[in-house]
């Protein structure tokens, strides 16, 4: 089958106040400085064109450790250390943790709420499961719908953020985009699956957003290589 090349539909107006835009500063500013670019455009278009400097000339796995750097250099290491040590991943860190990611990251997503997931249980419980309120239901990725690119969502959302609550926090989490509506789910207490064994894995490029989508559909090639 062919490429869609339908109408895209109008794009989301998101109205940033005073805290997004200074979240969107600072995470301009962390990515400008792995790139060293002295000069930022202003405003979430600027966070989105950074994002894609990042990419070129920079493989998969590069792309992923650029914005691991960006990542840790937003927390400072004792405090991490202190929250891999002190706090066990249980249901209440858990449920926590997807309360702060809708407050904290709504800049960043756009609109998203709190839902009750299942998650494996904990040590103490040999085996099955428990349900918790620690899933973050994002409406529509307002980060996917800018950029458009399913390699970005992979590299430089999806697995830093999972690995970096997973290693550095000691929470595990596990983000699932849908690249159909641009919805995704997050699971905080949930271990991240390897990538190859995701739908993203075999996921095509966006064809009607997507520069480089080649004219018959087949999996991504920059979340490959």
């Amino acid at each position: 089958a062919s490429p869609d090349h339908s109408p895209l539909p109008a794009p989301t107006v998101h109205h940033d106040n005073r805290l997004d835009r200074l979240f969107i500063w600072l995470f301009s500013r962390k990515m400008a400085r792995v790139v060293g670019q002295s000069t930022i455009q202003p405003g979430y278009e600027g966070f989105v064109a950074l994002s894609q400097r990042i990419m070129e000339g920079r493989n998969a796995a590069e792309q992923q450790a650029l914005v691991a750097r960006v990542l840790q250099s937003l927390v400072p290491s004792p405090v991490l250390w202190l929250i891999r040590h002190l706090f066990s991943p249980g249901q209440r860190v858990c449920e926590l943790n997807a309360w702060f990611a809708t407050r904290l990251f709504e800049w960043l997503v756009g609109p998203c709420q709190v839902r009750q997931v299942e998650v494996p249980a904990s040590p103490d419980q040999p085996s099955g499961w428990r349900r918790q309120r620690s899933g973050v239901h994002i409406e529509k990725c307002r980060y996917l719908e800018a950029s458009g690119c399913v390699a970005m969502c992979i590299n430089m959302c999806k697995l830093p953020t999972q690995r970096f609550f997973t290693e550095e926090f000691g929470i595990p989490l596990t983000l699932t985009p849908n690249f159909e509506d641009l919805r995704c789910e997050m699971v905080f207490g949930q271990p991240p699956p390897a990538l190859a064994s995701e739908a993203a894995y075999q996921q095509p490029c966006l064809a009607q957003q997507c520069r480089v989508a080649p004219p018959q559909p087949q999996p991504c090639p920059r979340v490959r290589y």
